[in-house]
């Protein structure tokens, strides 16, 4: 990638993780296409893009529809003159028990972030394997290696993704300069909370330490020069990624004891799809703005005794292996 301005596609780039990323990809001097339902939050971060020296373009796209995404990709490829890295960010959840969230959301959900992701693949791998380079970025989550209950589709999206990644990248073995990387970060303190759809009858909130979108949007840039197949981000994540490893059902068995305290006790909310099935009216931005500096400190604290527990789990399971 080197002698030109890396040529950059994101599609989720009207808030949250893809906002911050073409923000961050902008001051590296990227030229970039911007993707996304919503046309008031793509017009917001273009303008972020160019006021910090990057070049962006932008294209409303329902990435659910396979023949728009591959529309899409013809059109910035063209305008680019290729694509050198393409960050698939889409991704909504919905939040409550299995049986009482509506089977038409949890479609939804499987959407957007599984076959959404797919259809970015399907339309841009041609383009790599004509150009014989490329990188191809998918965002996951923690939760593609650890089950939550209370988001039963977020997780089968997630798990799905993993796997999709992991079949791209056999089929691309051969093809030493084309990438899949995928990005695993843990809770992120974006938008997407006020977004996502929830049936819990409470307001929705974060754990403390969730990590600023601008955190994960390095890691992203980084893998423009350095692509990797997996990128962790947020402690935290190895932690609960050694403790699935030890005891794969005990951590979502805790989480539904979590979930089901934090309802009764929480704010109560109303039964809303969010943003399910139409992109918010306004612009959001990058930041969901629920970080608390006091909330982070007890946070980092308690990742110490977070990997204690994994590193413990994994000796235990050692132990009875050796037994």
């Amino acid at each position: 990638m080197s002698g030109h301005a890396t040529r950059v596609v994101i599609t989720g780039a009207s808030s949250g993780i893809g906002a911050a990323t073409a923000i961050a990809f902008a001051r590296t001097g990227a030229r970039l296409v911007l993707g996304a339902r919503g046309e008031a939050g793509l017009q917001d971060i273009a303008r972020r893009c160019r006021e910090v020296g990057g070049i962006a373009d932008i294209q409303v796209v329902d990435t659910t529809d396979a023949a728009a995404v591959a529309s899409f990709a013809a059109s910035a490829r063209d305008l680019l003159g290729g694509i050198d890295l393409w960050f698939s960010c889409v991704g909504v959840g919905v939040v409550g028990r299995y049986h009482e969230v509506p089977i038409a959301d949890h479609a939804r959900v499987i959407d957007t972030n599984l076959l959404s992701h797919m259809n970015d693949a399907h339309a841009v791998l041609p383009i790599f394997l004509a150009q014989d380079r490329g990188t191809w970025v998918n965002m996951i989550s923690v939760g593609g290696f650890f089950a939550t209950p209370y988001a039963a589709a977020y997780s089968a999206s997630k798990f799905g993704l993993r796997g999709f990644s992991e079949a791209l990248r056999g089929e691309v073995s051969k093809r030493p300069h084309i990438h899949v990387c995928d990005v695993y970060p843990t809770f992120v303190d974006t938008p997407g909370i006020d977004h996502a759809g929830n049936y819990t009858g409470a307001k929705l909130s974060l754990p403390p330490g969730s990590l600023a979108p601008e955190t994960v949007a390095k890691a992203v840039v980084r893998l423009a020069r350095h692509p990797r197949n997996t990128t962790v981000v947020g402690a935290p994540a190895i932690a609960l990624n050694l403790g699935q490893f030890a005891a794969p059902n005990l951590g979502a068995a805790m989480m539904n004891g979590f979930m089901d305290i934090w309802s009764d006790r929480a704010e109560p909310g109303e039964d809303t799809p969010g943003t399910l099935f139409a992109a918010p009216g306004t612009a959001s931005g990058p930041d969901g703005g629920r970080r608390h500096p006091e909330r982070r400190r007890k946070a980092t604290m308690a990742v110490g005794a977070i990997t204690a527990v994994g590193v413990a789990g994994i000796g235990a399971w050692w132990w009875r292996q050796r037994r």
